[in-house]
């Protein structure tokens, strides 16, 4: 009965009430947009430059998370296998969220039920420049926990999924430039106790994703004692989304995310709220596989005139300027730096 009225009251949530009813049916489930699967195969992403070019984009000793993100490859708009296997596809491939407002998610006032926002405008731009028409992308919605095995098995050939770049994903995947600044925060109640990532947390269960950078940091800081040792982290879920549904269901306390996304969820829910600062720096980056050295060189292309022909900030004014505002890093892109 809790999680039936829950669904009636989300229904309300700025328009995107089906969006979090979904998600809250959907906990353990990888979610496929049925419309454009069509049964159609996925054909795996070519290598682009074998063990010499995997061992090129996160060299060991050479890493650190505060400068991940400056270790991609520098644009370019020469060909390859990587890009060549897409063209001959006719499609690009790519995995994104259907359930964070404003980022990637279903359109409450389109029928069809399509996808919009941040990241899917981005993946628009990507299959626009590189196939020549925006609409050659297949979507395929995948839970937080599965964007590095998606890569890696070769059901899409990118991820555009608010997915920060990391020395330990970049063991694992390559990633373009960053396409976004943003910081974890913690999202409670307007009426909790808790004041941010700090010792308001003690006593408290707090919810984050399964393989997102949140867990990593709990984890790491309840080992350091950043973390008051009351605080319990157990409660992880698929999608991130999923932690604003236990938190309203009253089964966590609090839900440590990345501070735009903790933004956009607030605008989804009024009863909820950013709370304190962000306690990081983190980039967001097109994921794709280890060894497609020219599909990143292209990415990394697609993306410098994003930025420079005003693409980026129209997308961020028309999704994220309500919930973010425009006097905050994240309102500009960030400068590449290339390795």
């Amino acid at each position: 009965m809790r999680t039936t009225r829950l669904r009636s009251r989300l229904r309300g949530w700025g328009g995107v009430g089906a969006m979090a009813v979904l998600c809250a049916l959907a906990l353990a489930f990888v979610l496929l947009l049925p419309k454009l699967e069509r049964h159609r195969p996925v054909v795996p992403v070519l290598g682009g430059g074998g063990p010499a070019a995997e061992a090129a984009q996160a060299r060991a000793g050479t890493c650190t998370d505060a400068t991940a993100q400056d270790l991609s490859l520098p644009p370019s708009d020469a060909t390859g296998p990587a890009v060549e296997a897409v063209r001959a596809r006719g499609y690009l491939s790519v995995g994104v969220d259907q359930n964070s407002y404003r980022w990637g998610y279903r359109s409450p006032d389109d029928a069809s039920g399509a996808l919009e926002g941040f990241d899917i405008d981005l993946a628009h731009r990507i299959a626009r420049d590189l196939l020549g028409d925006a609409g050659k992308v297949q979507f395929r919605a995948i839970p937080t926990n599965e964007r590095i095995t998606a890569i890696r098995s070769g059901r899409v050939d990118m991820v555009v999924r608010t997915m920060t770049i990391t020395c330990d994903r970049l063991e694992q995947v390559a990633f373009s430039a960053p396409y976004f600044r943003t910081g974890q925060q913690v999202l409670a109640p307007k009426t909790s106790p808790v004041t941010g990532y700090d010792a308001s947390l003690a006593g408290r269960k707090v919810c984050s994703a399964a393989g997102s950078t949140a867990h990593d940091h709990l984890s790491a800081d309840k080992k350091t004692g950043r973390l008051p040792a009351s605080t319990d982290i157990s409660t992880t879920v698929p999608s991130q989304l999923d932690c604003l549904v236990r938190l309203r269901l009253g089964e966590a306390d609090a839900v440590v995310t990345d501070g735009a996304l903790a933004a956009s969820q607030a605008a989804q829910d009024p009863a909820v709220e950013p709370k304190g600062a962000p306690f990081t720096e983190e980039y967001y980056g097109v994921a794709m596989r280890r060894g497609a050295d020219d599909l990143v060189r292209r990415v990394n292309r697609i993306l410098d005139d994003y930025r420079k022909d005003g693409g980026w900030k129209a997308s961020y004014d028309r999704w994220l300027l309500p919930t973010l505002g425009k006097d905050t890093p994240s309102a500009t892109p960030p400068v590449p730096v290339y390795r």
